[in-house]
């Protein structure tokens, strides 16, 4: 799976925050972890220059370089960053370098920039280039809570999205002893595959809280054949399903007319690629249904008797959008 289909683990959906940045003279440094795209405002300028849509600090003119420190959303492991430049041309950095460090609880400003704080290095100092979707990779197995975002020697980056796999505080889970969402992106559950996300990504599906409009759900395109639409979710940990809430808020004239849902306990953890296949032999959870528009639908007693899942296959007949999935259960070690 490329990293940019994971969760993007520093995103303000999910409590992202930039905590400090040694200058943002030019753009704030809240810009680079907007969940919008960046976009270009011409001729638009503020008393400090040129209007931007990102983090922008001043012109260099001593040795070093700028950086800021950001929390995390969602702690977890790190397999990617894109670092965006869009509309920074002659103003973007030469170049980027990514460093992380793990905490157990909330540390202050000061703390963060404390020397004794021991940066983990998980990106080198990489070129970027200017209006620009940069890339990398990264290869670190551990839990990263907070990053150190550096640009060599100053200048402007439109956006950081930091992808990875959700690593969230089982202990403290456990100790609930109640049903988790087990298909929560917080809970580190994963939408792995989808029929079709043409005006909404899957992932939103899975996201905490309410949606805030419809653009905030996952939608499919207008189907013009036969078939329906459908997802496939990773749970975040194997479990028994007590209950489902199916939300539908924003989608009134484009709700699925109904849904259904199965199950499917994978001991091959390898397997997730091939769950799309035909073959596979999915449980039903819960019948074809009725949907309504604008509605929450939570469904308990409508639910059959199923064994241990680690996945489930949302179906929606035949297409349409959807707010909001939340599969109820208990862990099963």
């Amino acid at each position: 799976m490329e990293f940019t289909e994971l969760i993007d683990l520093a995103s303000e959906k999910l409590g992202g925050a930039v905590l400090f940045a040694n200058d943002d003279f030019f753009a704030p440094k809240e810009n680079l972890l907007k969940a919008s795209a960046p976009v270009w405002r011409e001729g638009e300028y503020t008393d400090r220059g040129k209007w931007m849509d990102g983090w922008e600090s001043r012109r260099r003119r001593t040795p070093g370089f700028d950086w800021c420190i950001i929390r995390l959303g969602l702690p977890g492991i790190v397999r990617g960053v894109t670092v965006d430049t869009s509309y920074f041309r002659g103003n973007y950095p030469e170049h980027c370098s990514l460093e992380g460090a793990t905490f157990d609880d909330l540390p202050t400003v000061e703390e963060l920039t404390a020397e004794s704080v021991k940066w983990i290095p998980l990106l080198p100092q990489m070129p970027l280039a200017g209006d620009s979707q940069n890339h990398f990779p990264i290869r670190y197995d551990e839990r990263i809570t907070h990053l150190r975002f550096n640009i060599y020697p100053d200048g402007g980056v439109a956006r950081l999205r930091v992808y990875g796999i959700v690593s969230p505080d089982w202990d403290r889970l456990k100790r609930s002893g109640g049903s988790i969402d087990l298909a929560a992106a917080e809970n580190g559950a994963l939408v792995i595959s989808c029929s079709d996300m043409f005006f909404g990504h899957r992932h939103n599906m899975i996201m905490p809280g309410r949606a805030a409009n419809m653009s905030d759900g996952w939608e499919t395109k207008r189907r013009r054949g036969p078939g329906h639409d459908w997802s496939i979710i990773q749970l975040a940990r194997p479990g028994l399903i007590q209950s489902v809430e199916v939300d539908t808020s924003h989608f009134k004239g484009n709700f699925p007319d109904s849904c259904s849902l199965e199950t499917y306990h994978a001991t091959d953890t390898g397997a997730d690629a091939d769950l799309s296949d035909l073959s596979v032999a999915w449980t039903s959870l819960l019948p074809r249904t009725k949907l309504h528009a604008h509605t929450r639908h939570y469904f308990d007693r409508e639910l059959l008797d199923t064994d241990v899942a680690s996945h489930i296959r949302f179906n929606i007949y035949p297409d349409g959008g959807v707010s909001r999935l939340r599969v109820y259960g208990k862990l099963v070690d």
